[in-house]
């Protein structure tokens, strides 16, 4: 299937869901992004901010980059006069810094901030004592220039569905806790980002608004193999 066929396939399947497709365009060429942007989509992810900026440069303005990836304090602000969402907060210390630098621009940034779901060392984010800290600092609640949409996660890469509803499931009720004690009646509170490629329609059925999903778009990567010259026994 051709991405703008994708694209098109799940912009139907989301829409009746009321659920954000963000295309995950890491690695992807501009020419691939472009047949994207034709079909109609204009949410894409970026992990690296160095190829955020090189895309955001070449590419069409009305475009929301998100930020999905880890993000680190130094690279903010290469990013904070133009990103539309930061999905990946995962501490004081970078709310802060994406404070700073959207008052310097003039600007509200979006932000999500991650929580640690999965059974795996790699992975980023608050547990849920570190999100209740946060969310109570002094420090937080006089920032201007950030507004938490909601919050983030991402699941154990596993096949074990039980294991990913499970972990679905905590985030959504996570997230139902944090709007009825922190953001009552507030109604941009309201995003719910989790489930990929792989185990998106888990995260839909659990209470996810917003899919972050890369290849299932524009196609799985191709690995290319070389063959050195002295392997040929």
């Amino acid at each position: 299937m051709s991405i703008a066929l994708n694209i098109e396939t799940l912009q139907k399947e989301l829409k009746t869901m009321d659920v954000t497709l963000v295309a995950v365009s890491k690695t992807k060429p501009v020419k691939d992004i472009l047949e994207a942007y034709a079909a109609g989509q204009r949410v894409f992810g970026e992990n690296m901010v160095q190829e955020l900026l090189e895309k955001e440069e070449a590419l069409p303005k009305d475009i929301a980059w998100h930020l999905i990836g880890h993000l680190q304090t130094n690279k903010v602000k290469y990013i904070a006069h133009f990103v539309a969402m930061i999905e990946s907060v995962d501490s004081l210390k970078l709310l802060k810094e994406i404070d700073k630098h959207a008052a310097k621009h003039n600007r509200v940034i979006d932000c999500l901030l991650q929580v640690y779901i999965a059974d795996e060392d790699s992975k980023f984010g608050l547990d849920h004592a570190e999100l209740i800290e946060l969310l109570r600092d002094e420090e937080f609640a006089a920032m201007q220039h950030v507004r938490i949409r909601g919050l983030m996660g991402i699941a154990t890469n596993t096949e074990n569905e039980k294991v990913i509803k499970e972990e679905f499931y905590e985030l959504k009720m996570l997230f139902d806790g944090i709007k009825t004690s922190f953001y009552r009646g507030v109604e941009s509170f309201d995003t719910l980002s989790m489930g990929m490629s792989s185990d998106y329609k888990l995260a839909v059925e659990n209470g996810s608004n917003m899919v972050r999903l890369g290849s299932t778009v524009f196609g799985k990567r191709v690995v290319k193999h070389f063959k050195l010259k002295d392997d040929d026994n």
